[in-house]
C-alpha cells in the first residue's frame, strides 16, 4: 500500500534509523496488541506478550530454540514449509512428520495421536496452510487442541496468511481457545498481507512465561527488526477495512483464474481456501512428462514451459510423498497469471 511506503520513507527521513526496543517499535507493538486482543479474545499486553521479529521464519526458529531441548520431539504436519524442519534441527529437536493425505489434505486425528511419544514436547500448526491452501476447520483445530492438552504440549502456530481467505472462510486462531491460551505461541507477519515479503517483519504473541523465554533468543539472533519498516507497519495495520475487503476481492480473482488455467491444461488442483498456493497433481495431463518425478517435472516447467513451480517432494521428508504434484503460487498481477496460462497451454502440444 502507498500509505505503508510513504510511512517508511517518512520514518527514514525523520531519523528512525537506529536500533529500536529489542521487542519491537512501541507503536507497532501497541497496534499488534489491539489486533490480537480482538483475534484471540484475551487482553494482549504490548509490553509483555508481543515481540516483533525479522519474519515468521525467525519467529518460529526463536520459539523452537527457546522452548525445546536437545532430544525433544516436535510434530510437524506435512506437506510443510521447507524451513520448519531445519528450525527444529537447529534447536536440537527431532521433527516428527504427520502426513496430510491428498487430495483433500485433511488432518487425521488418529495419525496425529500415533505420532506422540514420551519425548514429544510441541506441535507446529500452519493455518491457512502453505502449500495446500487449506484452512483447518473447527473440528480439525479442536482435534489438535485435544491432543495438545492430553499430552501437555506447547502449540506453535504459523498464521502468516490469516487475512487471505476465500469463499467466506473464517480463520480460527487456536490461541483464541481458552483451554490452550497458556500454551500457544502465535506467530504472524505482514509480508504476505501487505506484499512486503522483503521487509522481513514478523511477530510473536505468547503468554508471559513463554514470551519471557523467547525474547532473549530473538535478542541474540537479530537484536531487532528494521526500525523504519516497523514504523511503516504500524501505519499499515491501521488501514481501513476497505483495504482488506479490496485485497480479498483481488485474491479471489487471482485464485479463480489460476484454477481455471490449471483445469484447462489437465492438472487436478486443490481449490485453495486460504493463502495463495495450490498443490496440483500433474499425472493426468496429456503429455509424456506426466510420468516424470516431481523434481524433473518442475525443472521442465521452469526451463521449457517458462512457468515456475515447486516440486511436491520439496514439502515432505516422508519417502514417496509429494510425487506427481507441484505447487503453484498466484500472488501476481492478473496479466502475469494469464501469460502463465498461455505458456502452460503449450503442455498439450509438447
Amino acid at each position: 500500500p502507498q500509505e505503508m511506503l510513504d510511512a517508511a520513507v517518512e520514518a527514514m527521513r525523520g531519523g528512525a534509523n537506529q536500533y529500536t526496543v529489542t521487542w519491537g517499535y512501541p507503536p507497532l507493538r501497541e497496534v499488534l496488541a489491539e489486533k490480537y486482543t480482538r483475534q484471540l479474545g484475551w487482553d494482549v499486553d504490548p509490553n509483555v506478550h508481543v515481540t516483533v521479529v525479522c519474519g515468521v521464519t525467525e519467529g518460529i526458529t526463536a520459539a523452537l530454540l527457546a522452548l525445546l531441548d536437545p532430544g525433544d520431539e516436535i510434530i510437524i504436519l506435512e506437506p510443510a514449509h521447507e524451513n520448519f524442519r531445519p528450525a527444529a534441527v537447529l534447536a536440537g529437536a527431532r521433527p516428527v512428520a504427520v502426513p496430510l493425505e491428498a487430495p483433500d489434505y485433511r488432518l487425521d486425528p488418529e495419525r496425529l495421536a500415533a505420532a506422540v511419544t514420551d519425548r514429544t514436547r510441541a506441535l507446529l500448526l500452519n493455518t491457512p496452510h502453505n502449500p495446500t491452501g487449506r484452512v483447518f476447520d473447527d473440528e480439525e483445530v479442536q482435534g489438535v487442541i485435544d491432543l495438545v492438552l492430553r499430552h501437555d504440549l506447547v502449540l506453535i502456530t504459523d498464521e502468516i496468511y490469516d487475512n487471505i481467505l476465500y469463499d467466506g472462510r473464517v480463520h480460527v486462531s487456536p490461541g483464541s481457545r481458552e483451554a490452550v491460551r497458556d500454551r500457544t505461541v502465535t506467530v504472524g507477519g505482514l509480508g504476505k498481507t501487505f506484499a512486503v515479503t522483503g521487509w522481513r517483519l514478523g511477530h510473536i504473541i505468547a503468554p508471559a512465561p513463554l514470551s519471557a523465554a523467547i525474547r532473549p533468543v530473538h535478542d541474540y539472533m537479530t537484536i531487532c527488526a528494521p526500525t523504519p519498516l516497523q514504523a511503516a507497519a504500524a501505519v499499515a495495520l491501521t488501514l481501513p477495512e476497505s483495504f482488506f475487503a479490496q485485497q480479498t476481492q483481488e485474491y479471489h480473482a487471482r485464485r479463480d483464474l489460476m484454477m481455471d488455467v490449471l483445469e484447462e491444461v489437465g492438472f487436478q488442483a486443490i481449490r485453495p481456501e486460504g493463502a495463495y498456493y495450490t498443490m496440483a497433481d500433474y499425472t493426468g495431463i496429456d503429455a509424456p512428462q506426466a510420468a516424470w518425478d516431481s523434481v524433473r517435472f518442475a525443472r521442465w516447467l521452469t526451463t521449457e514451459i517458462r512457468v515456475a513451480a515447486v516440486a511436491g517432494v520439496n514439502f515432505y521428508s516422508l519417502p514417496g510423498y509429494g510425487e506427481g504434484s507441484v505447487r503453484f503460487a498466484f500472488p501476481k498481477r492478473l496479466e502475469t497469471l494469464r501469460e502463465a496460462g498461455r505458456r502452460l497451454a503449450r503442455i498439450r502440444g509438447s
